[in-house]
């Protein structure tokens, strides 16, 4: 990747979460002969931190009060000025409350896609700036590069393709990809650890977080009641033709796709197939009644070109966990577009990012605001 900056000029602010791989991105960007400052960010603050820190983290989520120590002792050990940043407010407000909104209605958030897009680069990009550093580094696997023939700087997977991290990344901009360095976008994860241990980093073999990092227990509606101190509304759960079949215990519990924790018994298995807000009804039906072909998403950013205006054959991932499928996708407004799959896709959801890849490439990508085509 050419930024036009010697590595020598860089001054460099790496986000350092704790965990294996941002220290082993600190101790690359440093190898390149750059500037290195790590920082950590406090997404918790004020009383009852250290409580809620606690109760909702654990020790492997990223940003406990561990995660801080154990980034600073990896700054320590090699060398650098480190930093924690409290963006507690910034936090609540972009992710937290923006999660408890979605659940509300009816739609199931990414909020690690939040995180990214407004506190963890778009406040330490600013935070960059005040600092005068020319760029900043995550431990994301995930490349940018420069492209001559389009002027623009690109998004591409990261060449370990069970970690690859692009797609909570799509929401970065020109400016910001300018000035990223991702020095994992290159290795395998077992090439990661061998290195922090190579360094003696005592998070060498620390084990993963899978779980939101402010709801580890995966109780996602007893966080938001407790969050917002009013208890989930019941309602009907009816089927995809109307029929009533029974009680529901508030919209906040279900998601598309879900099978278990329904309490009710049927003939055959029965999974959300959509939630109504405003009719506060959760509609069941089959299995084969969860697959669509047809979405349209909304909130846009595009990477690698300007629009889309014609139909074009594109790569579309509707979550983080799914493999990108094959589909025809056109740009039907300034902030809308349309995805048509090829073969029709399982639990579509709204709320959800789509990206959308040509290749290694990422296109760009939206928010999941309707899906169609019932199979």
């Amino acid at each position: 990747m050419s930024t036009g900056i010697s590595p020598f000029q860089r001054k460099v602010l790496v986000a350092m979460s704790g965990g294996v791989d941002s220290a082993v991105a600190a101790l690359l960007v440093k190898r390149r002969g750059c500037e290195a400052i790590g920082a950590t960010l406090r997404l918790f603050s004020g009383e009852g931190a250290d409580e809620a820190e606690e109760s909702f983290r654990g020790e492997k989520a990223c940003c406990s009060l561990e995660s801080v120590e154990t980034a600073r002792n990896a700054a320590r050990r090699l060398g650098i000025p480190f930093y924690v940043f409290n963006f507690a407010p910034d936090f609540h407000r972009e992710v937290i409350e923006r999660f408890i909104s979605a659940y509300q209605r009816g739609e199931t958030p990414n909020p690690c896609i939040d995180c990214n897009r407004y506190v963890k680069l778009g406040k330490l990009f600013r935070r960059a700036e005040e600092m005068e550093c020319t760029h900043i580094s995550t431990g994301h696997y995930a490349r940018v590069e420069f492209s001559p023939s389009t002027g623009r700087w690109l998004l591409k997977k990261g060449l370990d393709q069970d970690k690859d991290q692009s797609y909570v990344l799509y929401n970065l901009t020109q400016a910001q990809l300018s000035r990223l360095l991702l020095p994992l976008g290159e290795l395998t994860k077992p090439q990661v650890r061998a290195l922090a241990e190579e360094a003696g980093f005592a998070n060498a073999h620390r084990p993963e977080s899978q779980d939101i990092c402010f709801v580890p227990d995966g109780n996602y509606a007893g966080f938001i009641q407790r969050c917002t101190g009013i208890p989930a509304k019941p309602g009907d759960f009816t089927g995809t033709g109307g029929q009533v079949y029974g009680r529901h215990k508030g919209i906040i519990h279900y998601t598309v796709g879900q099978r278990k924790g329904l309490g009710l018994s049927f003939p055959q298995p029965m999974y959300v197939c959509a939630i109504d807000p405003e009719k506060n009804q959760v509609v069941l039906g089959e299995h084969r009644e969860l697959f669509m072909d047809r979405l349209i998403a909304r909130d846009l950013n595009l990477i690698a070109v300007e629009s889309i205006p014609k139909p074009r054959e594109l790569s579309a991932k509707i979550r983080y966990r799914h493999r990108e499928q094959p589909a025809m996708v056109v740009q039907t407004g300034p902030d809308e577009l349309e995805v048509r799959f090829h073969e029709p896709q399982r639990a579509i959801t709204k709320g959800q990012a789509v990206v959308l890849y040509d290749g290694d490439i990422v296109v760009g990508g939206g928010v999941i605001a309707e899906s169609g085509g019932l199979k």
